[in-house]
C-alpha cells in the first residue's frame, strides 16, 4: 500500500533491483540507489494481479489500460495532504447538533394600543 499515491492502480518493477514498488518515491525510501531509467517498463495491475510490459518509447493513449482487464491505470493521483480541523461533523452540513437560540419576538397586545384601530369593530 503506497502512502504517497492513494489511488495507485499498478505496481512498477524497478529495472535496477528487480523489486516491485507502488511508486518511484517508495523505491527511493527503501533503496539506497536511484531508480534506473529504461524505455521498457514492467507493470502489475492491482485489479487483476497480472503483470505486463509497456514500451515507453512509443507510448499511446490506448496503452493507459491494462491489457488483461481493461483497468484504466493512468489516472490523476490522489496525494494525501495534512489538514488542520476539528473532530466531528461539519456543522454546516449537519446542523442537528446546534441549538437555535433565536427568540421569536412577541408583539405586546393591549386594548389601549392605537395601531390597527381602524380594523376593529365597535
Amino acid at each position: 500500500m503506497c502512502k504517497h499515491i492513494l489511488n495507485a492502480q499498478v505496481s512498477i518493477r524497478a529495472p535496477c533491483c528487480k523489486k516491485w514498488f507502488d511508486c518511484s518515491e517508495c523505491h527511493a525510501e527503501s533503496e539506497t540507489h536511484r531508480l534506473a531509467r529504461t524505455t521498457e517498463m514492467a507493470f502489475m495491475c492491482k485489479k487483476c494481479k497480472k503483470a505486463f510490459r509497456k514500451d515507453m518509447a512509443n507510448y499511446e493513449e490506448s496503452d493507459e489500460f491494462c491489457p488483461h482487464c481493461d483497468n484504466h491505470y493512468v489516472i490523476d493521483a490522489k496525494i494525501p495532504q495534512a489538514i488542520v480541523g476539528v473532530e466531528g461533523e461539519d456543522a454546516r452540513v449537519d446542523n442537528r447538533m446546534l441549538k437555535d437560540e433565536r427568540v421569536k419576538q412577541t408583539k405586546n397586545r393591549s386594548i389601549f394600543a392605537q395601531d390597527g384601530i381602524e380594523d376593529r369593530i365597535g
